[in-house]
């Protein structure tokens, strides 16, 4: 991940990039950096603290309000998947545009990268989807906060904008969405934790970082080799697809002490590798915490005794972005607010 001459991303190979065209994801060296600098500013932990979190943590309580006098609901859909869309939609500031918009053109995206992979091609949707998201680019150039820093911090041109924009609203969704399930699976699936928290709200962060090392939304990157190389006694070919297992790096117990169990207490926790190495670390680490540590208060500041319900949908399934297809959750429906 580190090391960019010798495992690129700029190949072929790369299906993201035949349906939303160049972008951050699918090049490396100057052109790479031509292409992230100016988004990395708004994304900093500092902007991502002021502007974005207050937001977020208003957003996510909003959500959960919905859904608390019920006394039981399906939290990746009623809150974790729909904070991560919010959150993006927010962002982006894509003047004039819905959530349920958003999420089109992310799924007719998503299932058109799919199409490519296994050789089909892009699909008239996706390529639909990505024309629609660039018109809506081109149209708040002059409106979206993020958008007018994007312009004054680099040389893009509106194409190329759109392009790493679609990056950010597919990345955004489908790890955030998975990364604030799997939180929610963790603060309640183990015992006390939940009990651990509410008397010390100051564990969330910690509860958040041993999530991302035990779990990765995205358990894996890819990139292929420029030349020859020998890993680990394999011989690698030029050109050959190297997949790194960020999972696997993050039980390595080498590093992590009982590397399978969930241990908030852990104190190289923060160690893990799920938001990748070197030039292609992940852009939005900060609002991906942030989210995640909003979803922790809003579910132990609303819910009381919230536990979650026996079924098999909750164990993750994917093979590079992981995620439970559901998050059922019961308490019981009344509860003075642990924050205002």
């Amino acid at each position: 991940m580190r090391d960019a001459e010798t495992f690129t991303v700029d190949h072929p190979g790369f299906s993201t990039q035949q349906v939303i065209g160049p972008s951050m994801l699918s090049l490396d060296g100057a052109a790479h950096r031509l292409h992230r600098d100016p988004f990395a500013t708004p994304f900093r932990l500092q902007a991502i603290r002021s502007d974005v979190t207050p937001w977020i943590e208003q957003r996510a309580l909003e959500l959960i309000a919905r859904v608390e006098p019920a006394g039981s609901a399906d939290l990746r859909r009623a809150l974790a998947r729909p904070l991560a869309v919010d959150t993006m939609a927010y962002v982006l500031g894509l003047d004039g545009i819905g959530a349920e918009e958003v999420v089109g053109w992310y799924e007719a995206i998503v299932q058109s990268v799919d199409s490519v992979t296994v050789g089909s091609g892009v699909t008239r949707e996706g390529a639909e989807a990505f024309a629609e998201l660039s018109h809506a680019v081109l149209a708040s150039l002059d409106t979206s906060p993020l958008l007018l820093a994007v312009q004054s911090g680099g040389d893009l041109t509106p194409d190329e904008i759109a392009s790493n924009v679609a990056v950010l609203l597919f990345g955004g969704i489908v790890t955030g969405d998975g990364t604030n399930s799997l939180v929610i699976q963790h603060l309640l699936g183990n015992d006390g934790l939940l009990r651990r928290v509410m008397d010390a709200p100051a564990l969330m962060p910690g509860v958040v970082d041993e999530s991302l090392r035990l779990e990765p939304a995205a358990a894996a990157v890819d990139r292929f080799a420029t030349r020859s190389v020998t890993i680990g006694g394999q011989e690698v070919t030029r050109g050959d697809l190297v997949r790194v297992s960020l999972t696997a790096a993050n039980r390595d117990p080498d590093i992590f002490s009982e590397p399978d169990v969930f241990d908030v207490d852990r104190a190289n926790r923060a160690k893990h590798l799920t938001f990748a190495r070197g030039a292609h670390a992940c852009l939005g680490i900060h609002l991906a915490r942030a989210e995640a540590i909003s979803v922790v208060g809003a579910v132990v500041g609303r819910l009381h005794r919230p536990a979650l319900m026996s079924d098999q949908s909750m164990s993750p399934v994917g093979l590079v972005f992981r995620s439970p297809e559901r998050v059922p959750v019961v308490w019981e429906p009344t509860k003075t607010p642990m924050h205002d």
